[in-house]
């Protein structure tokens, strides 16, 4: 049994980023024939676009902006050239964000995850992720098929008629959320029925904390976990190593301070920016709102590419001071007038019964004199007045964190 999908996922880094930044360049000569990427990425020379420097001085494009962009030019915004009948299926997911499937095999690339959970071509996979409306049942069902593996489209819900398709059909494995699972085994054991089949699992799309992981595994099923979204695919995804999550191939992802496009240092929490490499609909710098951090080094499992602690929560840290919005970029924007400032953390709490805000901000230059600069600019700012607080360098926490709400 060979232990890597193909050779792509064993190759030397420099060797990796040399082919997807040689690649990049035509990926954006094509995304920018669509109105809204030509609008977004006006002036950029896609030539000039050849490594992560060049790549991090472009715009990100929020994902929190698709759903207002997608209602003003129906159904994808602008950022799509392809014919819609041209596509193999067409998708909404809550926003309302609209979704295209292209029409190759695996188009959302989720087979080797599927494949570093153990699954092989022959397999049979209990799919319980819905297949209405939303990309996920079909995101699971392309990768196993495109694998080789027979697929039981049961999405979710409906335990016993779902009992009566294991029973039948004796699936290996199984793909869908956690939760879910553990419902399934749950009744299984409550009712009698036979759900002995399901030796391995690839779940995603909710928390799988140590303490579930581990209440699955004593009932016999080795379950991997996989980070994903509707419109890029899997974006990384477990391995048997257990050390974190290696990222997807055809990717580039990048890991940015929330509210910015500015690359965090290796290891410091920030948000997610993916570039896919898809022809059919490239996402450039997409910021997808979700925390991670990157851990050093390569996976033991031989899979080279770059590994992620996995979902670490939500970077969209926006809340309401005495009325009045508060954003990370805001923050950020706090830092970029004080160079020598480090990590920044406002926190928001009540001093009785009105809202109060601290800043602390990291340095190795504290002075009231930079106190007073800074709470100046915060003020300026932010148009709300709140305490300036600075504290050593490297003490305030790794988590990504720019707006800590404590009300």
């Amino acid at each position: 049994m060979t232990d890597h999908y193909d050779t792509l996922e064993t190759r030397k880094p420099a060797e990796r980023e040399a082919d997807l930044f040689a690649r990049l360049p035509d990926v954006l000569r094509a995304a920018m024939k669509a109105p809204a990427y030509a609008e977004h990425l006006e002036g950029v020379d896609p030539a000039r676009i050849t490594d992560r420097t060049a790549l991090a001085s472009l715009p990100v494009l929020r994902k929190s902006e698709l759903p207002a962009r997608h209602k003003a030019a129906p159904p994808f915004g602008g950022f799509v050239t392809t014919p819609l009948g041209a596509f193999g299926r067409l998708f909404t997911s809550p926003g309302p964000i609209f979704e295209p499937q292209s029409a190759e095999v695996d188009s959302w690339g989720s087979a080797r995850g599927l494949f570093a959970a153990g699954l092989r071509p022959g397999d049979v996979v209990l799919n319980t992720f819905s297949y209405h409306l939303t990309p996920g049942g079909f995101i699971f069902d392309s990768a196993a098929r495109a694998l080789g593996c027979a697929v039981i489209p049961a999405g979710p819900g409906n335990t016993e008629q779902q009992f009566e398709l294991i029973e039948a059909y004796r699936p290996a494995a199984y793909a869908g959320t956690p939760d879910f699972l553990k419902i399934l085994l749950d009744n299984a054991e409550k009712s009698g029925r036979d759900v002995s089949s399901i030796k391995r699992a690839l779940v995603s799309a909710a928390a799988f904390p140590p303490s579930l992981r581990a209440e699955i595994k004593s009932r016999g099923i080795d379950a991997y976990e996989s980070f994903g979204t509707a419109d890029l695919g899997m974006v990384a995804f477990e391995t048997p190593a257990r050390q974190g999550m290696v990222v997807n191939e055809n990717l580039i992802l990048e890991i940015v301070r929330p509210g910015t496009g500015e690359p965090v240092a290796d290891g410091d929490v920030g948000e997610i920016v993916v570039t896919s490499l898809n022809a059919h609909h490239p996402w450039i710098r997409l910021a997808i709102g979700d925390l991670t951090a990157t851990l050093p080094g390569v996976s033991s499992c031989g899979r080279t590419n770059t590994r992620i602690k996995g979902w670490m929560g939500r970077a969209d840290q926006t809340t309401k001071v005495k009325g009045m919005f508060v954003r990370p970029e805001q923050v950020a924007d706090i830092g970029k007038r004080h160079p020598e400032l480090g990590r920044l953390r406002l926190v928001v709490t009540r001093a009785g019964e009105t809202d109060a805000m601290t800043l602390k901000v990291e340095t190795a230059a504290a002075s009231a004199a930079l106190a007073e600069a800074v709470g100046a600019t915060l003020r300026a700012i932010t148009k709300l007045g709140g305490k300036v607080e600075l504290v050593a360098a490297g003490s305030l926490p790794n988590d990504g964190k720019v707006i800590a709400d404590e009300r």
